[in-house]
């Protein structure tokens, strides 16, 4: 059979190029991408600094993972990387070094040791743009390169050069005291972004354990789930399969109630874990891919934001052979949860964020304005049970008759709803306890 004829059209590498800048990363999830290559390399120290200079201000990011030959620095730098990625890799789509780098800057230079010598390349756009080619250079030394041939010290690993930070900078001139604070507070939002993506392997839940260093300040894990708080409740891990074409794989979902702020050990750890976004919208998921965490706070779609449910939070892992399901952007900041894991999720959920509910209220105390006072339940089998009660009576649409059951209960079983909390309205006053 004849072959049909066919044209090969390469695309404009300038045109392309300044396209792919807007691909979605801001400043922190910039950072974090490079970061994840150096996890990937199987490094346990990555040293980023952000370093003010006017025009000539600079982001070096370095590590000591196994580093590259020259063959892989040129590989490295091709839009849509050829290398394989194994299961369990943080990188997805071949994309990540180039187009992070290039969002908030106009030059990116990759020094490598994967062997005795040192390579380095550089990716410039306005090299790419005057030749509308997808060129790779071998930048002529000088400081920069030479401090980042020390940061690399005799061992083998990676430094990445950001230079030309037209993007950090935008319309605003490089110089003087708006841009020198604008640096200072971009390195502090990259330090609370790193500290709670990769807290795992910062804390060395994952092996190895890493190291990230920003501006000489060794970065402390943020832990969204206050596991070393005595007060914080851990509820039964639960499991779901899930087939993507000929890929099975397995989401494990984790789910805790914090204390409220009065259970807590101290205040400041109260203040630490409301997290960068505070207690309200910190709630709800936080979803992880291959122990990297890639979106967190609210609910996904399950349910909405809501005061009574800030003590709420719930981790969901999956592993990298479920990608195509999760649907995980370029920038591995956002992800779909699949509609056939929704639906598995919403009982446990619901169960959570009862039970966060009634953390909260118990907390709260009594208000003068309840028709209903409920106390905290004199057993924990008790304060189950109604949980139970109730998520079963949302689940089939009958909250209305659950409520005139227990209105009706303290007068027909006082030792029983005593045991559930409930208190005997009084004389005239209608049972409003259960939503």
């Amino acid at each position: 059979m004849r072959e049909p004829r066919h044209t090969t059209i390469a695309p404009s590498a300038a045109r392309l190029t300044e396209s792919l800048r807007d691909i979605g990363y801001d400043f922190p999830s910039a950072v974090a991408d490079l970061v994840d290559n150096s996890v990937t390399a199987g490094a346990t120290r990555v040293e980023i600094v952000i370093e003010y200079a006017g025009a000539d201000s600079r982001i070096m990011i370095a590590d000591d993972g196994c580093g590259m030959t020259a063959n892989g620095v040129n590989e490295a730098l091709r839009f849509g990387s050829r290398r394989p990625y194994g299961a369990g890799d943080l990188g997805r789509y071949g994309l990540g070094l180039k187009t992070a780098s290039l969002s908030q800057a106009r030059s990116l230079t990759v020094l490598s040791r994967g062997g005795k010598r040192v390579t380095t390349r550089q990716l410039s756009l306005d090299t790419i743009i005057e030749f509308d080619e997808w060129l790779v250079i071998e930048p002529a030394p000088n400081s920069v390169y030479d401090r980042a041939k020390e940061m690399l010290g005799e061992g083998t690993g990676t430094v990445v050069v950001w230079e030309k930070l037209d993007r950090i900078f935008q319309e605003q001139k490089p110089e003087g005291g708006w841009a020198r604070r604008r640096v200072e507070k971009l390195a502090e939002r990259a330090s609370e972004h790193l500290a709670l993506v990769f807290h795992r392997f910062l804390e060395g839940e994952v092996v190895p354990k890493v190291e990230i260093v920003v501006n000489g300040e060794k970065l402390r894990p943020w832990n969204p789930f206050a596991q070393d708080e005595p007060a914080t409740k851990r509820l039964p891990r639960q499991q779901f399969e899930l087939t993507v074409g000929d890929n099975t794989g397995t989401v494990t979902l984790d789910r805790y109630i914090l204390p409220p702020r009065n259970a807590f050990s101290c205040q400041s750890e109260f203040e630490r874990l409301s997290g960068p976004r505070k207690w309200n919208r910190q709630q709800g998921l936080y979803i992880y891919r291959a122990d990297r965490l890639v979106q967190w706070g609210g609910w996904a779609g399950l349910r909405g934001i809501d005061e009574h449910l800030k003590l709420a939070r719930v981790a969901l892992d999956f592993s990298t052979d479920l990608d195509a399901a999760f649907n995980i952007n370029v920038a591995k900041m956002r992800v779909g949860i699949p509609t056939q894991l929704r639906q598995m999720l919403e009982r446990p959920i619901h169960e959570v964020c009862l039970r966060a509910d009634d953390a909260y209220r118990r907390a709260a105390g009594p208000r003068t304005t309840d028709k209903v006072r409920v106390k905290a339940p004199t057993s924990v089998d008790g304060g189950v049970t109604l949980l139970a009660l109730r998520a079963a009576a949302m689940a089939v649409g009958e909250s209305a008759a659950l409520r005139k059951i227990l209105g009706e209960l303290p007068n027909l079983s006082p030792d029983i709803a005593t045991s559930l909390g409930l208190h005997a309205p009084a004389s005239g006053e209608v049972d409003e306890s259960v939503a």
